[in-house]
């Protein structure tokens, strides 16, 4: 059996990797390539990597192209993605890579996202350890047609730490995370503080104070793994590489 598979934002960064995945799934078609800006130009173009595809042309992303497909992913801005999926059928198999449904708290999302909170999806981290029974999230995962990709800062956080406050091992006061990203996190619009110029021999943080957007999530994810709340210290810094994250994190180990 095949399945149909249409990727929106296939122009960008995370778009890219996905169709990279996709193409080497033995049950996957690859069906429509979409974007925004990029409509009407070769995927080769933008995504040269894409032997396979180099050829398709880009397409205007619209509900009603996408939602000819067995399966959907977004990889849109964070805002974009909710208005799309809201137009899908509901048993298209959707997979947002955005951050729209990952927050279970409107509030939260509201002072992190300023904007209308679109509902939470099942977090898509399988791995993830939900209690102390050794529950995984990849129960919450069976059968749902709509997904919510975990952010980058929160993988790799949630991996090293969720273990330890599922099993009741660590303390959810004071755990501090430093991670250090690569450029291709902010995206492919043209930044000037991301320029290579810029960049290469320096590192610098940004959202500090709690302030990135990231920061609920990791703790949301921490709070379902421990069973009580979890507050963090998290901060992100830019380094000169253009992917991947190395994140350092620690918690201290609870009495006894």
């Amino acid at each position: 059996m095949t399945f149909s598979a249409a990727v929106s934002g296939a122009s960008g960064y995370a778009g890219g990797e996905v169709l990279r995945i996709l193409t080497g799934h033995p049950q996957i078609e690859i069906g429509a390539v979409a974007a925004h800006s990029s409509a009407g130009r070769r995927l080769g173009e933008l995504q040269p990597h894409l032997h396979s595809l180099a050829d398709r042309v880009l397409v205007e992303t619209t509900a009603e192209l996408l939602a000819d497909h067995d399966v959907v992913f977004l990889a849109l801005p964070h805002g974009a993605s909710a208005e799309v999926a809201a137009q899908l059928p509901a048993g298209t198999v959707v997979i947002d890579a955005g951050a729209d449904h990952r927050l279970d708290s409107a509030e939260e999302w509201n002072q992190f996202y300023g904007s209308e909170h679109a509902g939470t999806w099942p977090y898509g981290l399988p791995e993830l350890l939900v209690d102390s029974r050794g529950t995984r999230q990849r129960e919450q995962l069976r059968g749902a047609t709509r997904i919510a990709v975990p952010g980058c800062y929160p993988t790799s956080a949630l991996l090293a730490l969720g273990p330890g406050f599922a099993a009741g091992l660590l303390e959810p006061q004071d755990v501090v995370i430093v991670a250090a990203s690569g450029t291709s996190g902010a995206g492919k619009a043209l930044k000037a503080h991301l320029l290579g110029a810029e960049v290469m021999g320096s590192m610098s943080p940004y959202g500090v104070g709690g302030a990135h957007r990231h920061t609920p999530e990791i703790e949301q994810g921490l709070a379902k793994a421990a069973g009580e709340p979890v507050r963090i210290s998290f901060t992100p810094t830019l380094a000169p590489m253009p992917r991947g994250i190395l994140t350092t994190a620690t918690a201290r180990v609870a009495e006894g």
